[in-house]
């Protein structure tokens, strides 16, 4: 067994609880208190990563919940986590990725917002909140053109107090490699990997000859380069187990709402009364092609054509049981740039945040906390000037 750092209780946790893997040193520099540490998650994603550390936030959708909808798909306003008596009423936002900006109010990857642009965030967390807060901010991060990963966590006893492994990520290893803690880290942090419920599996995931988490065709990691806009074959090994029959406690959970435990969970994805279960390709966000599979528990290969014809993330899902890793593409070197209003949706994120987090940051980090939370900004402005798609 490993024992690595979730900062959950120091100065940070405000912006967002972190996990920091692969740590050499588990004490902040210049500090003998953990009330000492920095006020803000920034510094300290740095500090693990200087380190050869591998680093990301937890529970992701604390702070980032969406508006809720009445009875005639009217907004209304943000779902608290823990107000179950609201939480019967009305249907959750299962938008994505969604245009509302959340609260940024929580513990969740609030500042995640301004770590992704930075360059100091490996990957978030999921499985353990509601599916929509986690996988909203980082599907508009993705169409920004970054390259966060995605990991499952459980969070016991905290969250879940089930059992270890309610939420899961699957990391491949090569035969003969080591079957480590470092290497297993490394894989996460390279995106070669999926997370969910595990009660289905997205195996081996391709495009073309790029493998996810894996070198591309220039080198780069889960990358695949094209010079010209074409169809391209995604390749994937799928299995799902969902019972023939459905239950009083199964239908309790297909019907709730996505915001009531469990978040994740196969019977969700049930299609009707059936024993199927859709796989879906996703590119940029949305949903582009779609297979039923019996959920069986049998492995099936499948191919779908799709057709790229901008540079452009492509990730599978069975949702929300499980979602891989993304495949990048790059059309002639242009770098993703997948919407307008996501950009935009970041840049009124990055001041939604700053707004919510400037006033538990102390004086003396306001400054240089200011300064990251602007060239945030300023990525996000980028990736708005450049990208030619509403």
């Amino acid at each position: 067994m490993r024992y690595d750092i979730e900062v959950s209780g120091f100065p940070s946790s405000h912006a967002g609880h972190l996990c920091l893997l692969r740590l050499k040193e588990d004490g902040y520099p210049g500090t003998t208190l953990v009330e000492e540490w920095p006020s803000w998650t920034i510094p300290v994603l740095e500090w693990g990563k200087q380190q050869g550390g591998v680093v990301g936030y937890s529970h992701s959708g604390f702070g980032l919940g969406l508006p809720d909808f009445g009875p005639n798909g009217e907004r209304l306003q943000f779902m608290p986590y823990r107000n179950r008596a609201q939480a019967r009423l009305g249907k959750a936002a299962s938008t994505l990725p969604d245009y509302a900006v959340p609260p940024y109010d929580g513990i969740g990857a609030n500042e995640f917002i301004v770590a992704a642009p930075l360059g100091v965030c490996d990957f978030i967390s999921a499985v353990d909140t509601p599916l929509i807060w986690e996988l909203n901010i980082w599907y508009h991060t993705l169409n920004c053109g970054l390259r966060s990963r995605i990991s499952g966590e459980t969070d016991f006893p905290c969250i879940y107090g089930d059992k270890v492994g309610l939420g899961r990520v699957y990391v491949k290893l090569d035969e003969g490699q080591p079957l480590d803690f470092d290497s297993w880290v490394m894989g996460l942090k390279n995106g070669r990997s999926y997370c969910g419920d595990g009660m289905s599996h997205l195996m081996d995931f391709t495009i073309d000859n790029v493998a996810v988490g894996e070198p591309g065709t220039n080198g780069e990691i889960s990358q695949l380069d094209l010079d010209g806009p074409r169809t391209v074959t995604v390749s994937v090994d799928a299995a799902a187990m969902l019972a023939e029959t459905i239950t009083p406690k199964t239908e309790r959970i297909r019907s709730s709402r996505l915001d009531s435990k469990p978040y994740w969970h196969i019977e969700r994805c049930r299609i009707g009364e059936t024993r199927t279960v859709p796989v879906e390709v996703v590119v940029n966000g949305q949903p582009v092609e779609r297979r039923a599979i019996l959920a069986d528990g049998s492995l099936k290969k499948l191919e779908f054509n799709v057709d790229i014809d901008q540079s452009s993330w492509v990730a599978l899902r069975i949702l929300p049981s499980v979602h891989t890793n993304p495949i990048f593409i790059e059309i002639n070197g242009e770098p993703i740039r997948a919407g307008k209003r996501s950009a935009q949706w970041c840049i009124d994120s990055v001041d939604t945040c700053w707004d919510s987090k400037e006033g538990q940051i102390r004086d003396s980090e306001r400054i240089p906390a200011k300064q990251a939370y602007d060239k945030a900004r300023a990525y996000y402005q980028e990736a708005l000037a450049e990208s030619n798609l509403p």
